[in-house]
């Protein structure tokens, strides 16, 4: 199905929570190893910018934000900010609370990474953004306000990178994803949400980074499983609010099979690399992000990857998951898609 940008005219506004595939920039302000603001980051984005996206140019998330209308995804919470005269207004044009290396429980990429801002602390964030817009809006024009808006949560592809999953094993871990998301996704309900876009977590199993650690390279399946229960656990909590609130309505994507479409057929969106990043260090550029000052090789052709870096898709396999997610069928987004969804 083919989607024009900007095809929606009463554009919902967007709040973005999440990890490395929707930040825009959130990492930027924290001490962290999880940054993506310097050379080659970026240098597909206007004027070759490092704007601290994990992509040679936008991400899924900022094509998603363009099929509605806009110019990218809204900016960080953190930039925002930072100019406390202008906070007020400005988040009505909608934040993006997604930090790179975080997760759905506390402690997701906290020993690998340093500072990131897990889930419930976005939330939180989020709580502090509703309670400036009563100030400003009033309380009931603010319930109609967030009631239009579109909430997209693009987490959990840091599974693999949390230590309580080794400790608890794998059944117990997603018992506790699943109870604290729900946990979350019914905070941000009571909050004033009414309409969500829940993307869930790709072939994590096959980027360059796993990939890497086999002798032959091929992906590894238990990461690949443990994307695949999360989507289940996903689609539970999402049908269970459903259940619980007649005004709950949601899209689910699925990453996992947009991924696996792309590598089992590149050909099709005229990619030619699914295996090895086009930009890193070491075996199939997975083994170090691909930072120009520690001497990371580039590729020249980066429509031809799926994959920029170790973990993270290009800007063309980002702009090919937007339009599935937007405008594509059920094997895709259920029940219906993000179109759909912002329509409703």
């Amino acid at each position: 199905m083919h989607v024009a940008y900007g095809a929606q005219e009463n554009r919902p506004v967007l709040f973005i929570f999440g990890d490395s595939t929707a930040d825009v920039g959130t990492n930027n302000f924290l001490n962290t190893r999880a940054k993506a603001n310097v050379p080659y980051y970026g240098i597909d984005f206007p004027n070759s910018m490092a704007t601290g996206r994990f992509s040679n140019g936008f991400n899924t998330i900022d094509h998603i934000a363009k099929l509605l209308g806009y110019a990218e995804s809204p900016p960080p919470y953190l930039a925002l900010r930072n100019d406390p005269y202008s906070f007020e207004k400005n988040v009505l044009g909608g934040v993006n609370f997604a930090s790179g290396g975080s997760g759905i429980l506390r402690d997701t990429g906290k020993k690998r990474w340093g500072e990131v801002i897990f889930l419930e602390k976005q939330v939180e964030q989020f709580a502090e953004v509703r309670r400036i817009m009563a100030e400003t809006l009033g309380g009931r024009e603010t319930e109609t306000f967030l009631s239009k808006a579109l909430f997209i949560i693009s987490a959990g592809s840091n599974v693999s990178s949390n230590h309580t999953a080794v400790r608890l094993g794998q059944e117990h871990y997603l018992s506790a994803l699943q109870s604290n998301y729900y946990a979350y996704i019914r905070s941000l309900h009571a909050s004033g949400a009414r309409k969500f876009g829940i993307i869930s977590v790709a072939a994590i199993g096959c980027c360059p980074a796993a990939r890497a650690r086999r002798h032959g390279g091929e992906c590894v399946e238990p990461l690949n499983q443990m994307a695949t229960a999360f989507y289940s656990a996903s689609e539970a909590v999402l049908q269970r609010l459903s259940s619980e609130f007649t005004d709950f309505k949601y899209s689910l994507g699925d990453s996992f099979a947009m991924a696996s479409s792309v590598l089992q057929q590149p050909s099709r969106l005229g990619m030619k690399e699914t295996e090895r990043a086009c930009c890193g260090k070491g075996k199939l550029n997975g083994e170090g992000p691909c930072f120009k000052a520690e001497d990371a090789v580039l590729c020249g052709k980066r429509d031809d990857f799926l994959f920029w870096d170790w973990f993270h898709p290009t800007d063309k396999a980002s702009l090919s998951a937007a339009f599935a997610l937007y405008g594509g069928g059920p094997e895709f987004a259920t029940p219906i898609n993000f179109s759909q969804l912002a329509l409703m």
